[in-house]
């Protein structure tokens, strides 16, 4: 769950898909072996979901529950089964991110999240399925993301823990692309919002303090488009600096 920023952002190189049409969420082959799947209706919340392909396939952010038949039915369109996906990776426990996890706890894959998230979405988290008049669904977690290397295969990804927005909060930094995965503590002119429970301002300017030191390329974000160019990323940080900080 997110906050918008409601001044103008830098001028940037925003990536948008390219289909005709509208629809819920749109996808795009950003490398070889990253997709992403934005999700572009403004009527209903949901999140971006991305997926790294390769020998051991992760999907990250699996969104509402409600729509992953959708999202399944673009990743079979980018000529993806869904069956390759190993491992499924959640940045942060907000229903608009985790609620799809209920999708594949009948799959063989591996479910993985911060151990300081599964503390807060059994505790203070659920409050907010609560708020949306739901009860907490189940879920499982086959083991815990902290800071270090994550392996895929050949692939290496650092993870960060990055709290703020929650507690254990992660994002994923992709060196060898310089990619940059930021579940809600960053996007296009905004940050992520501090006002749930355990929110916590001064730990996620902490958090994006950290990230911004990054060589990052592209930056995807759990919510908007997502930022190509090293420069028009590090515009977005300082505009954030400039627009954020004293009001968190």
């Amino acid at each position: 769950m997110k906050r918008k920023a409601w001044i103008n952002p830098p001028n940037s190189h925003l990536l948008k898909g390219g289909r005709e049409g509208f629809q819920e969420s749109i996808s795009m082959k950003l490398e070889e072996d990253l997709y992403i799947y934005l999700w572009q209706d403004p009527g209903e919340n949901n999140c971006n979901t991305y997926l790294v392909r390769g020998e051991v396939t992760a999907l990250i952010d699996p969104g509402h529950l409600q729509h992953v038949t959708s999202l399944f039915r673009q990743i079979e369109e980018d000529g993806i089964s869904t069956e390759e996906i190993d491992v499924v990776i959640v940045t942060h426990g907000h229903p608009d991110h985790v609620e799809g996890l209920q999708a594949f706890l009948e799959k063989p894959v591996k479910i993985a999240m911060n151990q300081e998230e599964e503390r807060y979405l059994n505790g203070n988290g659920k409050f907010l399925f609560e708020m949306m008049g739901q009860s907490l669904p189940r879920f499982r977690i086959d083991f815990y993301l902290k800071e270090g290397e994550l392996h895929l295969g050949e692939k290496i990804l650092n993870i960060f823990e990055t709290p703020g927005h929650s507690p254990g909060s992660i994002s994923i930094y992709w060196r060898e692309k310089k990619v940059l995965f930021t579940g809600d503590l960053v996007f296009y002119g905004g940050v992520g919002r501090t006002d749930f429970l355990e929110g916590d301002p001064r730990l996620l300017i902490r958090s994006i303090e950290r990230l911004s030191r990054l060589d990052t390329e592209t930056l995807l974000p759990g919510h908007g488009e997502i930022i190509s160019g090293r420069e028009i990323v590090l515009q977005n940080y300082e505009f954030i600096r400039q627009s954020f900080y004293s009001y968190l």
